[in-house]
Formats: structure tokens, sequence, C-alpha cells
């Protein structure tokens, strides 16, 4: 029983990392090693875990910063996971608490650089990675949304939005694209108003 328990896992790391590099292709960003095994396990550990949907997240910050020691760090971690999340996975979280996508990416690049002056130097350097990627994560994570979609993730406005405030590559992928089909669509009912 304990091997079919230890299979599964191995194949279902092994096919969410082959998820992550698939989304890492369509949005062509590559993530540091680290990172993406970072996000590999994040996908593992929350996506069992619906119940963070309904988290608050400034509270949570303003709690983690407060804190000390272990909690300080169990608390700050939890906050930039849960913002990678809501960023990446689900930004119209964003719309339903009025605020801004890059509200969650600004708390969630801040709550893990915090995590750089409480963990070991190892540590240090992997959450001041994942704050620095913040973004190149967060586009991986709308790729993976994408996928087997007919549609880009966020509406023309929000991306553009978005862009302009992160500098997300993706977003801006998604306002070239709608500004392509509305530049067609724009010749094209030009040229019907000459006839």
């Amino acid at each position: 029983m304990l091997m079919i328990a230890i299979q599964y896992e191995h194949n279902s790391t092994a096919q969410w990392h082959a998820l992550v590099n698939d989304a890492q292709a369509a949005c062509q960003c590559k993530l540091e090693e680290d990172a993406e095994s970072y996000l590999v396990f994040l996908l593992m550990r929350y996506l069992t875990r619906p119940e963070f949907v309904s988290k608050i997240i400034a509270l949570d910050y303003l709690k983690g910063s407060l804190s000390q020691g272990q909690l300080k760090f169990e608390r700050l971690r939890e906050v930039g996971d849960q913002c990678l999340l809501f960023s990446g996975l689900f930004p119209y979280q964003a719309q339903k608490r009025q605020v801004k996508i890059s509200y969650f990416v600004k708390i969630g690049q801040s709550a893990y650089h915090n995590l750089t002056s409480v963990v070991s130097t190892e540590s240090a350097q992997l959450y001041h990675l994942l704050a620095h990627s913040f973004v190149n994560l967060m586009d991986v994570l709308h790729s993976i949304r994408e996928m087997n979609r007919d549609e880009a993730l966020l509406q023309p406005l929000i991306a553009m939005e978005l862009w302009r405030e992160t500098g997300s590559k993706k977003a801006l992928e998604t306002v070239k694209a709608s500004t392509k089909i509305s530049s067609i669509f724009m010749d094209k009912e030009s040229s019907y108003s000459i006839n």
C-alpha cells in the first residue's frame, strides 16, 4: 500500500511539473529551477485546500508581519502563496474583492521579501527569488488557466492595467492580441462603410 502511495505521489509531481513546463513554453517564460519547483509544490499543496479562497489577505499579512519566529514565517509564506494563486489562477477574485490584480502581486511580493529576514540564508535566497519572479510565476499560472481555452483569461482592459502596473508579459500579450483583433475589425468596418 505504501509503495502505491509513493508511486502516486511521484506520478502526481511529474504531472504537475509537466503542466508547469507546458505553461512556461506557452507564455515563453522560463522560470529558474527553484522557482519552478516551488510553484509545483505550491499547486499540489493548495489545490486540495479550497478554503484559502475565503481568506482576508490584508489582515493575514498584518498578522504575519506582527508575528515572531516560526509563526511569522508560516503566516507570511501563506500570504505570499495565496497572493500568487489569486493573481495567477483566480484573478477575478480581485474584482469580487474590489481590488486590482496588482494588489495581490504587491502584497505577495512584499510577503516573500519580508520572509528573507526571517529564514536562513539558503531559504532567504529562495524567497528573494520568489519575490522577484512573482510576475513571471503569475504569468505561468495564467498560461495554465488558458490551456484548452479559446480566449484569454483576462479581459483586454484588465490586462492593460495589469501590464502597466506589474510589467506582466502575459498581460501585454493579451493586450496585443486584443489590439490586433480590434484593428482587423476596425479595418473591415471602415471598408464596409466605404461601399
